[in-house]
């Protein structure tokens, strides 16, 4: 693998080969590029957040997969999704520009089908990023609402409940605090990325320390590789199957690492920077996350206990994994809260770094004139941020979350579009570099050499099988309290996308546009 770059200081000459470099590829410098490499990468790293990404998926995983399905499903997932963040980081460094993938998909996939495949990566990402921040602040809500039930006597001791509409204002909340801190100048949304790095990190640290020390009952090595919960009452038996189905706990856990390349306009020495984000945000947090939820398997001892909605938790299992452990051994659970709200920390700071990603990828597209009202959204306040549209995106997400009052099932939909729609927008440029772009990419400095044809497609092949493995029915018989919207959820997606690019879009939008004089 080639590769080159410095990890050095950053100085003038470094801002003006960036600014250079941002006029080559078409546009002004309008964002203020005061990030290092480090911010760049902790804005990734918060975002994927493998406390949040394990803990407010882990009820499914269990359920439909198992221990086993988790615990090694995470270790297939690592493998494949560190081709996907291999070969955005190889494109990302060839094209520094906050439009990220649209971008890249228009100039590699030939001047032909340019506009067309621009639009629709454009459109999965930043819908995919509407859907994550909603699910993020989403699920923290939820969080939220399972620690005060915990605190006030758990669901069995008169325990408080709050309401869907209660819930839904929590979020709200969240969304509102995010866009504030969205609000503030660079300088310190940087502050707010490495704080949710640091959390992370130390976060992960101590409860894996404490988790296993505290418990009195574990799981047995055994159970925690080997068992698959055939006893689901999904009628779903196959251990293959059901291995497959467990992935989706790993998949949604390592997302949103595409913040580093909306962020690149205002990170120094962009085209290196940017690119080691990508892959050390993964990395570390592959490697993190898998020993973070092998640590909380390890008090998973009576599945359909911790599943039960008639629990003190209501049916949450890690709170219920965590608060049980801790009263078994020192006769409270408040030590199991003060784990939870950890992680309730660590999804808060994910949902920062949501709305900066959201935000810019908003920003980019407007600035292409791709969004109804662009002229409104890629406007840049008096603080280089751009304002209008960190609040579009904290709009959007409430907007997303009110499916949430009319069934869960509905809202699980946001879910499947926020993990896969995002995950096919990352792997449409990486088609186009390794099909039509395959002899005329021009690499930046970080590059794969020969490796990245092969590296791209086994990326591809991944997506594409997660596409039709996502789609794939959860339970039998199918009914409409099981229904997999997944398909319905992405495949709407496209459906408007393309419909609006026949009636209307493929008149006038034509990619990217320069707004410099070249």
């Amino acid at each position: 693998m080639a590769v080159s770059g410095s990890g050095a200081a950053v100085d003038t000459g470094d801002a003006d080969a960036d600014q250079a470099r941002l006029h080559q590829l078409g546009y002004k410098q309008e964002l203020k590029r005061g990030l290092s490499a480090m911010s760049n990468f902790a804005f990734s790293f918060s975002i994927i957040s493998v406390m949040a990404g394990v803990t407010t998926t882990y009820n499914a995983g269990l359920r439909y997969g198992g221990p086993a399905s988790m615990t090694l499903g995470w270790l297939v997932v690592a493998a494949f999704n560190g081709c996907v963040a291999l070969s955005m980081a190889e494109i990302c460094s060839a094209y520094p520009t906050s439009g990220g993938l649209y971008y890249w998909s228009a100039k590699l996939a030939g001047n032909k089908w340019a506009p067309l495949a621009s639009w629709i990566t454009g459109w999965f990402n930043i819908v995919g990023q509407w859907a994550l921040t909603t699910s993020t602040d989403f699920s923290l809500a939820q969080l939220v609402q399972v620690i005060i039930l915990l605190g006030t006597g758990g669901a069995n001791g008169g325990g408080y409940m709050a309401s869907k509409y209660v819930v839904l204002a929590i979020h709200g909340f969240f969304l509102i605090m995010h866009g504030l801190i969205n609000s503030l100048p660079i300088r310190w949304l940087s502050w707010f990325g490495h704080l949710g790095a640091f959390w992370n990190t130390v976060g992960a640290f101590v409860l894996v320390i404490l988790i296993p020390a505290v418990a009195k009952e574990k799981a047995s090595t055994e159970f925690i590789f080997t068992h698959f919960n055939t006893d689901n009452g999904m009628r779903i038996h196959g251990k293959s199957y059901i291995l497959a189905l467990g992935l989706l706990t790993s998949q949604y856990s390592l997302l949103g690492y595409d913040a580093s390349a909306h962020m690149i306009e205002e990170t120094k020495n962009a085209d290196w920077s940017g690119p080691i984000g990508i892959i050390t945000s993964v990395a570390l947090s592959t490697m993190f996350g898998w020993i973070f939820l092998v640590a909380l398997t390890s008090i998973v001892t009576d599945i359909p206990y911790l599943l039960s909605p008639d629990n003190d938790a209501g049916g949450y299992a890690v709170a219920q994994a965590l608060y049980t452990s801790f009263d078994k051994r020192y006769g409270s659970g408040v030590g199991g809260l003060v784990c939870v709200g950890i992680v309730a920390v660590g999804i808060f700071l994910a949902g920062v770094a949501c709305i900066a990603s959201n935000s810019r990828m908003g920003y980019a597209f407007s600035r292409d004139r791709a969004m109804p009202f662009s002229h409104v959204w890629h406007r840049v306040s008096q603080n280089e941020v751009p304002l209008n549209v960190v609040w579009l995106s904290v709009v959007v997400a409430f907007v997303m979350a009110l499916t949430s009052l009319g069934s869960q099932v509905a809202f699980q939909a946001m879910v499947s579009i926020a993990t896969l729609g995002q995950y096919i927008a990352y792997a449409l440029p990486i088609f186009f570099r390794v099909t039509t772009a395959r002899r005329s990419f021009v690499p930046g400095p970080f590059y794969l050499g020969r490796y990245g044809v092969a590296v791209g497609w086994a990326a591809v092949l991944w997506v594409a099988f997660l596409t039709v493995l996502f789609s794939l029915p959860v339970a039998y018989p199918v009914a409409k309290d099981n229904f997999n919207y997944t398909p319905v959820a992405v495949g709407g997606v496209l459906l408007l996308s393309m419909v609006a690019w026949v009636v209307h879009a493929r008149f006038w939008f034509q990619g990217p546009i320069t707004n410099v004089e070249l």
